[in-house]
């Protein structure tokens, strides 16, 4: 037994001492082969530096390579420089095609994009389009409407003649046709119109100036003319003397002074305001044609009840794609006497009148509207016309002396 005992234990001691060998061997290997490798590395490195040193001696003292890399390095900046602007102006063209300003709220002009989503639907629209009466459905007093109209007709021949566009100023209270006859006016003219706040202006701050400038670089590009129409144009355009505005609202107001410092022959001008008195002296100073909307008169009032009735009442019940009924009455007469009742109403407020008649046969049992019903809704416009009124006149006596009382 201790022969046994004694033989494991010199095999185990010559186990280990076989293992510890193999470890140094390993070992040693693994020095020799990193020493190899650390040669190679500063060998390698010695080399790169003789050829890098060798050639670019050889490169300096060659005046022939200097001068050609030199004009490389040139051309080469030279053409990012380049790529890049012509990208920036490529931009700005595209942006100015394809869509438009942001303080542009509504247009008749058809973009590049809008043509791409609805080809079929532009091609015929264009196609389809005729020259409109600059007064269809426009309600105005005679005198009035013969100034408009002359308005229209040399609008129109001035677009024919390729020349200089007048600016016009349309004062006078809200719904009055203004917006509604600015519109008429382009597609009179064969013109696209756009139309756009001066509320939208102010909020702008720091981009005012460069949406102003989007807005006209972009309304130079219509090839069929555009109209330009500033709806409360007060809101931006006001004295730069006395009133206190932002430097922001400062510069964009010169900004707009500057781009209409002349006439155009790409687009017309129309300013409407309810307060034109609070526009700074340069704006008055480009304005050819002022034109005020008053309210409409009992005459201008009967024809526009009737027109309104016909469109929203007569027309839907007439032809029964509707649930709209009328009883028996003298539609006429009753006409004459809501425009006797409705006194210094405007065209809007007459407008929503008569919505008021469709609304309410809408939400009887039966849909028949009845005399007795359009009296309800007539005496409910007149008092809420006569509360706006006091509102009015409670703000100053000169809002209040815009508008007649009822």
């Amino acid at each position: 037994a201790k022969d046994a005992l004694q033989l494991a234990q010199m095999q185990e001691q010559t186990l280990q001492l076989e293992q510890q060998s193999k470890l140094k061997q390993l070992l040693n290997e693994e020095n020799l082969r990193k020493q190899e490798e650390s040669v190679q590395k500063q060998e390698a490195m010695r080399t790169a530096g003789t050829l890098f040193g060798e050639g670019f001696r050889a490169f300096v003292t060659d005046w022939d390579k200097v001068t050609a890399t030199v004009a490389g390095l040139t051309l080469l900046a030279v053409g990012v420089y380049s790529a890049k602007n012509a990208t920036a102006v490529a931009g700005r063209y595209i942006e100015a095609r394809l869509g438009k300003p942001s303080l542009v709220r509504e247009t008749s002009r058809v973009t590049v994009l809008e043509a791409l989503r609805h080809p079929l639907q532009v091609v015929t629209r264009r196609l389809l389009s005729r020259p409109q009466d600059a007064l269809e459905g426009v309600v105005l007093s005679p005198s009035l409407e013969a100034r408009v109209r002359d308005i229209a007709i040399a609008t129109r021949n001035t677009r024919k003649n390729q020349s200089l566009y007048r600016n016009v100023l349309m004062y006078g209270p809200p719904g009055t046709g203004k917006t509604l006859f600015a519109k008429k006016l382009a597609l009179h003219s064969g013109m696209d119109y756009a139309i756009m706040t001066g509320g939208d202006v102010a909020p702008m701050g720091r981009e005012g100036v460069t949406a102003m400038h989007k807005v006209f670089d972009w309304a130079s590009t219509s090839r069929r003319g555009l109209l330009l129409f500033v709806d409360e144009a007060d809101a931006f355009l006001r004295k730069r003397a006395t009133e206190k505005i932002s430097e922001d609202l400062r510069a964009t107001l010169n900004a707009f002074l500057h781009r209409t410092g002349q006439h155009s022959s790409k687009f017309m001008l129309v300013l409407a305001s309810n307060q034109p008195e609070q526009f700074d002296w340069a704006i008055n100073d480009r304005i050819d044609e002022i034109v005020s909307f008053d309210l409409p008169r009992q005459e201008e009032r009967e024809r526009l009840v009737r027109l309104y009735f016909d469109k929203y009442v007569l027309k839907p019940a007439t032809e029964g794609k509707q649930r709209l009924k009328l009883a028996q009455f003298d539609y006429g007469r009753k006409c004459s006497e809501v425009a006797r009742l409705t006194e210094g109403m405007s065209g809007r407020e007459i407008a929503q009148l008569a919505l008021a008649w469709q609304a309410m046969a809408y939400a009887s049992e039966d849909g028949v509207l009845t005399e007795a019903m359009m009296d309800a809704r007539v005496q409910d416009a007149v008092q809420q016309h006569q509360q706006k009124m006091s509102w009015l006149k409670a703000e100053g006596p000169g809002l209040g002396a815009e508008r007649p009382p009822s």
